[in-house]
């Protein structure tokens, strides 16, 4: 993001205003007594601040437009909180606050919740990668980068897909200026919404049965067993496993 060239959120950053250290002085403290058009000239001039952290975060999948909106709420906080009597400057104080909303509002809004390790790891595998790439003029491959971080090729591969923003299945992905083609559309044509829905509830069913419940369903139809010989490997009765069955199948229906 370089200033003088971006748009965001219909900012267009060429314009915005530079104000002196003894500007932003006078007019925080004209806002904080009730003037309005103090309050949005500070703002104004400081919209560099907002963009300067938004940079920080743009390449992590989220939206720069949303990551900037937040951080404007942390300016305006700034400049209203904004102690005059302490000797210090303005952006100081102001780009922690900028940084602590926007990181509140990726910690409560974003669409999947990802653990703070896992992120870490994400971001340093990232980190690692264009360090690599850098310094050896190639893509790095996944055991390379987890090599150089000393940590299992797995949780690179997990953490990276696990800080992967959601795309909707109605997200389009071509238009040549009459039918759109979506998401779903590459996913297969056989294929309706409601069986994707069908599929994705059939699988969330499915990770909420207990062991003993999936070691009974492999058993007997991926093994093809009869009651009999499930009911003797687990070591139960028959009529426990025609019961234990009966339920396992009703919930997959959704019954």
């Amino acid at each position: 993001m370089q200033f003088g060239k971006v748009e965001i959120c219909g900012v267009n950053t060429a314009n915005l205003p530079v104000l002196r250290e003894e500007e932003n002085m006078k007019l925080i403290q004209a806002a904080q007594n009730g003037d309005r058009t103090a309050r949005n000239r500070v703002i104004e001039g400081n919209l560099r601040l907002v963009l300067s952290v938004v940079q920080r975060f743009v390449n992590r999948g989220e939206n720069p437009d949303d990551l900037f909106q937040v951080g404007c709420i942390g300016l305006i906080k700034s400049v209203d909180n904004f102690d005059l009597s302490q000797n210090v400057r303005f952006s100081t104080y102001a780009v922690p606050m900028i940084i602590g909303e926007i990181r509140r509002y990726l910690r409560d809004y974003t669409p999947v919740r990802v653990s703070r390790s896992v992120r870490d790891t994400a971001y340093r595998a990232m980190q690692v990668r264009e360090s690599l790439q850098n310094a050896e003029n190639k893509e790095p491959t996944v055991e390379r980068i987890a090599r150089e971080m000393g940590v299992a090729k797995e949780n690179v591969v997990l953490a990276l897909e696990a800080i992967v923003e959601p795309v909707s299945l109605f997200e389009p992905v071509y238009s040549d200026g009459g039918d759109t083609i979506f998401v779903c559309d590459q996913l297969g044509a056989s294929e309706t919404e409601s069986d994707w829905i069908e599929e994705m509830q059939f699988k969330e069913t499915l990770e909420k049965l207990s062991e003993r419940e999936k070691k009974i369903l492999y058993l007997r139809f991926m093994c093809g067993k009869t009651q009999t010989e499930v009911a003797a490997e687990i070591g139960v009765s028959q009529a426990q496993i025609s019961r234990l069955e009966k339920g396992v199948v009703d919930k997959l229906h959704g019954e």
